[in-house]
């Protein structure tokens, strides 16, 4: 399956928060429906045809003690509410702080059905959530043989995260 998102076109529902303001002009730019909403949580990404969404946290939002409840409390309401959910963690370089914040989410949600991928720019938000809602979305089914198999292959990668 070819990575050549712009061929392809959906609708996603953005937060109204200023954190989605870049990736949201990114999103336009390749021609994708936009609806902005105050009723999803800040910095969520909701593609509604795939069933999947996207909470886009950075490291910045943690507190250094990272024993701290309020990100986490967004963060279970934001499983509860969407059945394939995605954590994007957003920081230009990874050091120490960066993986134990991937370490300690990924123990503390162990079991439930978020994901949690390390992500640097908006670019790579931007393309990593349209790659897995095109892989998720039911509508697409225009694919061969070899092309099936590797969607095949990427949904079992993305459901055993």
């Amino acid at each position: 399956m070819a990575s050549d998102n712009t061929s392809w076109k959906t609708t996603v529902i953005i937060s109204s928060s200023s954190q989605c303001d870049e990736a949201s002009r990114l999103l336009l730019a390749q021609q994708h429906r936009i609806r902005r909403s105050d009723s999803i949580l800040d910095s969520s990404f909701v593609f509604p045809l795939s069933g999947t969404a996207f909470l886009l946290v950075t490291p910045e939002e943690f507190p250094a003690k990272l024993e701290n409840v309020e990100p986490f409390e967004r963060m279970e309401r934001f499983v509860q509410i969407h059945r394939n959910s995605f954590l994007l963690l957003q920081a230009p370089v990874y050091g120490k702080k960066e993986w134990e914040i991937i370490s300690l989410v990924q123990n503390r949600f162990l079991g439930c059905n978020l994901k949690v991928i390390p992500v640097h720019s908006t670019a790579e938000v931007v393309n990593g959530m349209l790659i897995i809602a095109k892989v998720c979305c039911d509508t697409v089914v225009h694919f061969s043989l070899s092309e099936g198999f590797v969607v095949y292959f990427w949904l079992t990668v993305i459901l055993l995260l």
